[in-house]
């Protein structure tokens, strides 16, 4: 499972090449006509620009302040250092492009472009950077360990912050079980895809008891109320879920319009992750980089029930979707690389399936957005989930970042890397913290080579 001893080169067959920039041209469509964004934080500005309150170039303003950090602390990094794409550097450039261009063609030239420059740019970056004396790029390799296994542990936290201490406990326990079941029993699987599974479910099932047994008990009390509280109760629900359907209808009715290109984006994004060259998350790109498409598949599957609560509601409250949705047809993709053979055909089905995911996700947006009021823990989980993927991998990705500097420069690597990190967190998070990481070992390494060229360090030896 570690990466840290190969260097990992970006480079393209024709077909896949071309992939990427029809992908690239569409999605900056998509978000010209402010149908889609990647970015969650990015979706809510989008209802003010629809509206016609907002400007296109002050919506991409925001969008470009909100994703700038990711492109280039969290996505080139990433694809540098494994070899493939993944939707920081693909998605969020191109609907920054898309947003502001004034034209609908030079929306689609633009994201082309930069479709592209991923195409091109990114093996000359590659080549370059890992000619260097001190190779940085392979030293980020090191991240790959710490991400893939502190990603596992996310459920612990999850249901620690949301259940308390003594099931996060017994949680943790489970997954060190199932860690150590699987390294005996499948020792070609990746261990901890089986215990992430476990600590999912065992999040999910605290949470579904949680609402069960919330329910009855409000079941109970509203029997022995008299029947004018319990009309007024259910007179309350009912306007609560009119008001719903007054602010989030419009909304959803203008993506279903929407659905024939919904369709094709979905179909397209879905060919991409078929194509073995994207991972749609950074434990998955990391996976996808040595060919583990099933470990692949489960992470991002998991990883997708932590979006579904904030990408439904976000859409249902602007009127733009997600660009990759629910991020279900990664998975599907994945797997459809993994048992199709023929190329040709792992994309025509991979196109088929998801287009039919993207459909069917946007239709039940309004049906998705009901159910989740009368599951408010179900709720709260995915909130948990969310936020625990994002605290566990801002740790891997700090730890994994320290060992980059370690593995290039020693005892001042890690001073540079760690000094870099510690200086944005007291200038007030210039650069978002889970970047902050890859760009101080992009920094770093930068700086170690100037050094070496006036003859101040050396190569720390293999």
């Amino acid at each position: 499972m570690l990466l840290a001893a190969e260097t990992s080169t970006v480079s393209f067959e024709p077909w896949q090449g071309v992939l990427v920039i029809v992908l690239s041209a569409f999605a900056a469509l998509i978000a010209n006509a402010a149908l889609a964004v990647f970015n969650d934080g990015a979706r809510p500005f989008l209802l003010d620009y629809i509206r016609g309150s907002s400007t296109r170039l002050a919506t991409a303003t925001i969008v470009f302040g909100l994703s700038a950090g990711f492109i280039f602390g969290l996505g080139a990094p990433m694809a540098l250092s494994t070899g493939v794409l993944n939707p920081w550097l693909v998605f969020l450039p191109v609907e920054i492009l898309g947003l502001l261009a004034p034209w609908r063609w030079l929306a689609a030239v633009a994201g082309g472009a930069w479709g592209a420059v991923c195409v091109f740019g990114l093996n000359a970056a590659n080549s370059a950077a890992t000619a260097l004396p001190i190779d940085f790029i392979t030293s980020l390799q090191q991240i790959s360990t710490p991400i893939l296994w502190l990603f596992t542990i996310f459920p612990v936290l999850a249901i620690t912050r949301q259940f308390g201490r003594l099931k996060g406990v017994l949680t943790l326990v489970v997954e060190i079980a199932a860690i150590l079941l699987s390294m005996n029993l499948w020792p070609d699987l990746f261990a901890g895809s089986i215990a992430m599974a476990v600590g999912v479910i065992m999040l999910l099932v605290f949470a579904v008891t949680r609402d069960r047994t919330t329910r009855r008990r409000e079941l109970a009390e509203l029997a022995d109320k008299s029947a004018e509280e319990q009309e007024a109760y259910e007179t309350q629900r009912a306007a609560t879920a009119e008001v719903s359907n007054q602010l989030f209808g419009p909304n959803a009715i203008r993506l279903r319009k929407n659905i024939v290109w919904f369709a094709i984006l979905g179909g397209l994004v879905c060919m991409l992750a078929a194509s073995g060259i994207f991972g749609g998350g950074e434990a998955t790109s990391f996976l996808v980089a040595e060919g583990s498409y099933a470990e692949a598949a489960q992470v991002d599957f998991l990883r997708a029930f932590g979006f579904v609560p904030l990408i439904a509601t976000t859409a249902l409250a602007s009127g733009a979707y997600a660009m990759a949705g629910f991020t279900f047809v990664y998975p599907v993709g994945y797997l459809t690389h993994m048992f199709v053979d023929s190329w040709p055909l792992a994309l025509a089905v991979a196109f088929v399936l998801g287009a039919l995911i993207m459909t069917v996700e946007v239709f039940l947006l309004s049906a998705l957005g009901r159910w989740l009021q009368h599951w408010p823990s179900v709720r709260d989980a995915a909130d948990h989930i969310r936020n625990a993927i994002t605290e566990s991998l801002s740790l891997a990705i700090l730890v994994g970042s320290l060992m980059a500097g370690l593995a290039m420069g020693g005892g001042l690597g890690i001073a540079l890397v760690g000094g870099l990190y510690l200086l944005n967190e007291s200038m007030g998070r210039p650069v978002v913290r889970m970047a902050a990481g890859p760009s101080a070992v992009i920094v770093s390494g930068i700086a170690l080579n100037l050094l070496y060229l006036v003859g101040l360090v050396a190569p720390v030896a293999s």
